[in-house]
């Protein structure tokens, strides 16, 4: 970060500025604003989560410069502050040395400059000392009593976090020299971010976007030579159009599925499949997994991945000394602030919520390497992704987040208030949005703006320009990766089918379960926290997008985004999109409830109402057991009146349960499902497909879409890791050691090993299917041609009966 040894040097700063804002400069907001605007919900949320996850005190943490941060509290340093106690003269003798370079008057000890006015910051600056103050106040009372009583009271990270939270203000304050206004200036200065003088507009269309389009012919050379390597034939004997379009995608999970993502993704790239994919998607902790991937931190590697994540996910993301080290330190405070820097200044109106504090927390601990000093400014923009996918060298990665969309009774056009309230209820729905290096687009506005133009404000499909001529930077992906990954802000029936089960085993709990399962329509509009936003690109645009956009879409200010997973935990719609034309995806599902939501069963409808054909309809896990009524009457019907009737019937039992095994078939750890693109007369639903169990059943001319679906299973192989079971696999867990992540990682790649094989067969036959079909047409088109020169009466280029009355010698 910048430092300014004399008032010349932030005259010249101020001199650039100046050149990229109309504003006055005395209008800026005070410090105090931005304390108060960012202070509580960090110390909320770090003190919080600290007390939380601490099961004992914590070791003393040695801070780079022990007794930097007491320099910003002298009353602290006497109560924490041995060093300082033991030699008072050294900060004089200090002072006295710099005196002597250049006769300089030693650095002031705050981050406002020499003359600057803070009248203004009385109010907010007593509110913030207010805080301060009641973390300090104890602390110094309770220390008078002794260190090693001390010790067992508290741990030692409460001690030091006044100290931390004062320097946390003053580097967010808008003084002079602090970290707020160099960030800003940055935010302002088209050398550093070359997006804010890019004009954008809002592209209304259902095809992709011609940078997708590009990449997908650059990308083709890739998986072309990578099949061949795959299934071990020649590259030359391989025609471009035979070669599948593969996309691979990872669920949610949190840090599960990050980890178990991870070791799947390296298990497929081992074996060759990674380099013949064209598409990775993710939702929640697998959008982490991508934009892992693609950061210089682990270089397009997921053995160095892996190797990442056991270096930084020991400590929670949100423990009080680690978080705050990150954030109030250079060179990591700069990127970890400035998303936030630019939202609380360039929107003014704009919502600072937990996501935006989560989301920095999640970039401290993911996004900065071991040793905490070499952090790339190129990991902190979705859109610079492109520099590994623009020649084809690695498949486009697709992140999700929902948005979702509750109409408003009165909305309704129906005259009676309580019919349209209860259709509002029931017709709430997701909205999603997929984000990649190229575009935010959204399927349903059929409408999407480029990656590097997320944040700024549109208006009638145009930019918005800021007074300075100016746009504001993209959107950082600390905040981003805060919206994939927030599923605390699900709604209050997301909330209670996580805790549900547990609540129905205790007993008299019964008749609570059946009051709020009553009232779930309701409880299904309500989201506790308030999820992240993002300025509207669709204000405006009433005339140009589909008439089935909903009314709100065209007035709210914002788009407010959340995690994926609140609608379906895999990100399979965004892989359906036309254009995309993927023939086999590769599923990995580390979800908490593998079992019970049926998360491949759920895009059936979706397929059904967006008219997507060859999607295996009926595929994933099993119908569940008989219902209550069902094995009622089986009961009724099992009454025996006689002990012949009572074999007979134990017979009948036995033979029916063998047909039920054969009909239900658990899944394994791989699963493959064909669909169909038979056209079909009729308006009934198209018929439920059956697990592939031979190859020659993806060899039908009409099959579609192949899912290859490989679920987080326990494994023999690999005892005592088990995804029910072992607690620390919890969605809500932030704390894997080392060897936590290796038993997932070994598990994952166990389950991947059993259907590698499968795997290999799946795609050599729909290589092979897809060849067939291109065979069969380039035949069809020879007889269609040679049949229109016979019909024009010309063979081998030369018209029938032309040419023959004899030769020159007749």
């Amino acid at each position: 970060m910048a430092r300014f040894g004399n008032a010349r040097d932030l005259g010249r700063l101020w001199q650039r500025r100046g050149l990229h804002t109309k504003a006055s400069t005395s209008l800026r907001p005070s410090a105090s604003t931005y304390g108060l605007r960012y202070g509580p919900p960090l110390l909320l949320a770090t003190l919080g989560a600290g007390y939380y996850v601490s099961a004992h005190p914590a070791q003393p943490i040695l801070l780079d410069a022990p007794t930097a941060w007491t320099s910003w509290r002298p009353s602290l340093t006497r109560s924490y502050s041995d060093t300082a106690a033991q030699k008072p003269d050294s900060g004089k003798k200090e002072q006295d040395a710099d005196k002597k370079s250049g006769e300089q008057d030693a650095p002031p000890q705050t981050r406002v400059a020499q003359g600057y006015s803070g009248k203004d910051d009385t109010t907010g600056a007593s509110a913030w000392q207010t805080i301060t103050s009641s973390l300090s106040s104890p602390t110094t009372s309770i220390a008078n009593i002794g260190d090693s009583l001390l010790d067992y009271v508290i741990p030692y990270w409460v001690k030091v976090l006044p100290g931390y939270i004062q320097k946390l203000q003053n580097e967010l304050s808008m003084a002079p020299g602090s970290l707020a206004e160099e960030l800003w200036y940055e935010a302002n200065d088209p050398e550093t971010n070359p997006e804010i003088i890019w004009d954008a507009s809002v592209r209304v269309s259902d095809q992709l976007c011609e940078e997708e389009l590009a990449f997908r012919e650059k990308r083709a050379q890739f998986t072309k030579a990578a099949l061949a390597r795959y299934l071990d034939i020649p590259e030359a004997t391989i025609h471009p159009d035979d070669v599948p379009i593969i996309a691979m995608c990872g669920s949610g999970g949190g840090l599960r599925a990050l980890v178990a993502g991870t070791s799947s993704y390296l298990s497929a790239k081992e074996h060759g499949l990674f380099d013949c994919v064209t598409y990775t998607a993710g939702v929640s902790g697998s959008c982490w997994l991508q934009t892992l991937y693609y950061s210089d931190v682990c270089q397009r590697s997921h053995a160095k991945l892996i190797r990442h994540l056991k270096n930084r996910l020991g400590v929670h993301i949100a423990f009080p000394p680690d978080a705050l080290e990150l954030l109030v330190s250079a060179p990591t405070n700069k990127y970890l602030l400035a998303g936030l820097v630019e939202k609380a200044k360039g929107v003014p109106d704009a919502d600072f919520g937990i996501v935006d504090v989560y989301g920095a927390l999640l970039a401290a601990r993911l996004l900065v390497p071991k040793g905490e000093l070499s952090v790339s400014a190129y990991d902190f923009k979705v859109s610079n992704q492109r520099r590994f996918t623009d020649n084809g060298s690695q498949p486009l990665p697709i992140y999700t987040a929902v948005r979702h969309e509750i109409p408003l009774a009165e909305q309704m056009d129906m005259q009676d208030p309580v019919i349209a309230e209860a259709k509002a209820r029931h017709e709430s729905w997701f909205q999603w949005f997929e984000f990649t290096p190229y575009e935010l687009w959204c399927e349903e506005l059929s409408a999407g703006i480029p990656t590097w133009a997320m944040g700024r404000k549109f208006e009638n499909g145009r930019t918005v320009w800021r007074e300075n001529g100016l746009a504001l930077p993209e959107v950082r992906v600390p905040m981003l990766m805060g919206i994939w990954g927030s599923a605390f802000c699900a709604t209050l029936s997301h909330y209670y089918k996580e805790v549900g089960p547990f609540l129905r085993g205790i007993a008299g709990l019964a008749a609570i379960d059946a009051m709020i399962t009553e009232r779930d329509n309701d409880l299904v509009k309500v989201h506790p926290i308030d999820p992240a936003s993002i300025p509207n690109f669709a204000l405006g645009m009433r005339e140009l997008l589909p008439p089935s956009c909903p009314e709100s879409v065209f007035t709210h200010k914002n788009f407010q985004f959340m995690d994926a997973g609140m609608s379906n935990n895999l990100p399979i719609y965004p892989l359906l999109r036309p254009g995309r034309n993927v023939d086999i995806l590769v599923a990995f599902d580390a979800s908490a409830d593998v079992r019970t939501d049926n998360w491949l069963k759920v895009a059936d409808g979706y397929a059904r109402q967006r008219g997507i054909k060859g999607w295996p309809v009926g595929a994933g896990w099993p119908p569940a057991d008989e219902t209550m009524e069902e094995i009622q009457h089986d009961l009724d019907e099992a009454q025996a009146k006689s002990e012949a009737q009572a074999n007979e019937k134990v017979n009948e039992a036995k033979a029916q349960d063998a047909q039920d095994k054969q009909k239900h078939k658990d899944l394994s750890y791989c699963n493959v499902w064909v669909g169909t693109t038979e056209e079909r007369i009729s308006n009934d639903s198209p018929p439920t497909s059956k697990q592939v169990e031979e190859d020659w059943e993806l060899m039908h001319e009409h099959s579609g879409i192949t899912v290859i679906y490989n679920p987080f299973l326990a494994n023999p192989a690999v005892p005592g890791v088990d995804p029910r079971t072992s607690d620390f696999m919890s969605t809500w867990n932030f704390v894997y050691t080392p060897e936590q992540i290796d038993g997932v990682v070994a598990l994952a790649r166990s389950n991947f090993q059993e259907g590698a094989e499968r795997t290999k067969r799946t795609v050599r036959a729909v290589y092979e299917r897809k060849r067939k079909q291109r065979e069969q047409r380039e035949r069809a088109d020879r007889e269609r041609r040679w049949r229109w020169r016979l019909k024009q009466g010309r063979v081998a280029g030369h018209r029938m009966g032309a040419g023959d009355h004899g030769d020159h010698f007749s």
